[in-house]
C-alpha cells in the first residue's frame, strides 16, 4: 500500500475564507491533509510572530471527515511554527498556502502573510507553495484554477524543490480555458506609490488610511507581472537567503 503524503495547509485570509476552502478540497484528492489556518483575516502581516501574547488553537470541524482543523490565534508563521512543533508527529511533505484573494506577485511577496507561511515552512526544510488568485473578491472562482494547483502540488511532491526555495504560484483571473499555461519567472521590479489619506474622528482626532498605486517599472517579459497580463500562470522560485550576493566583493573593497 502507498502511504499518502501529509500535507500542511495554512492560508492568511483566514480558516473560513472561500480559498483555502478549495485549496483543502485539492489537497484531499492527494493526501492526508492537516490545516492550521488564523482563526481571523491576517492579510499583509509579512513574516510576523507572536511574542508579545498568548496563542491558542481550536479544533474545529471540518467539512471532510479524513481533513483535521485547526483554528489559531496567530498569525500565518505562528500557524505553521505550531504545527510543526506541537499537532505533526513528524515534518509534513509538502505545505501549501492561500488560496489568497488577490495578488502577491512582485514586490508583494515581501508583504504577503500567504508567502511568508510557505517561506517559514521552507525554512523547516519542507516544500513549500504560496498559492494566489489575481481576485480580491471573497466569491472569486477558485474551480478553475484547481487543475492547475493540483498539477503543481503532484509536481512539487514528485521533482522537490532546490534547496532553500519556495514556489510564489499567481494565478490570472481567467475561465480555466483561456489561461494559456504556466511560466517560470523572476519577480518583477515594481513598487507602491503610497499614499496616506489623513482624515477626522468625530472627536477631532487625526488618523491616516493608507492608499496607493501599484507601479510597474519592469519592462521585461520574464517577469510574473508580464506572465499574469498575458494570460499565464507565473511561478517564482523565493529563496529566503537575503544576502545581496553580488554586493559583497564590493564592500570588500570598502576602508572597513
Amino acid at each position: 500500500m502507498i502511504q499518502k503524503p501529509t500535507i500542511l495547509v495554512t492560508n492568511d485570509d483566514g480558516i473560513n475564507a472561500p480559498g483555502i476552502r478549495a485549496l483543502i478540497a485539492v489537497m484531499a484528492e492527494i493526501g492526508d491533509v492537516i490545516v492550521v489556518a488564523p482563526d481571523s483575516p491576517q492579510s499583509a502581516m509579512g513574516h510576523a510572530i507572536t511574542i508579545n501574547n498568548t496563542l491558542y488553537l481550536n479544533k474545529v470541524s471540518a467539512e471532510n471527515a479524513l481533513v483535521t482543523e485547526y483554528a489559531c490565534s496567530g498569525t500565518p508563521v505562528d500557524c505553521v511554527k505550531l504545527a510543526v512543533n506541537e499537532i505533526l508527529k513528524k515534518k509534513p511533505d509538502l505545505c501549501v498556502s492561500g488560496v489568497n484573494h488577490g495578488s502577491n506577485s512582485s514586490i508583494n511577496v515581501i508583504y504577503s502573510g500567504t508567502m511568508s507561511a510557505a517561506v517559514e515552512a521552507g525554512i523547516e526544510g519542507i516544500p513549500a507553495i504560496g498559492f494566489s488568485l489575481l481576485d480580491y473578491s471573497w466569491n472569486a472562482d477558485f474551480e478553475t484554477i484547481k487543475p492547475f494547483i493540483k498539477k503543481i502540488a503532484l509536481e512539487v511532491l514528485s521533482q522537490k524543490l532546490p534547496e532553500g526555495t519556495v514556489l510564489n504560484v499567481n494565478f490570472p483571473k481567467l475561465k480555466h480555458e483561456d489561461i494559456k499555461g504556466i511560466k517560470i519567472c523572476r519577480q518583477a521590479k515594481a513598487i507602491w506609490m503610497e499614499k496616506f489619506d489623513k482624515r477626522q474622528t468625530p472627536y477631532g482626532k487625526d488618523y491616516y488610511w493608507l492608499t496607493g498605486e501599484f507601479v510597474n517599472q519592469d519592462k521585461g517579459e520574464d517577469t510574473d507581472e508580464w506572465a499574469l497580463a498575458h494570460g499565464y500562470v507565473s511561478i517564482v522560485p523565493v529563496q529566503f537567503d537575503l544576502t545581496a550576493h553580488h554586493a559583497i566583493q564590493q564592500l570588500n573593497s570598502w576602508d572597513l
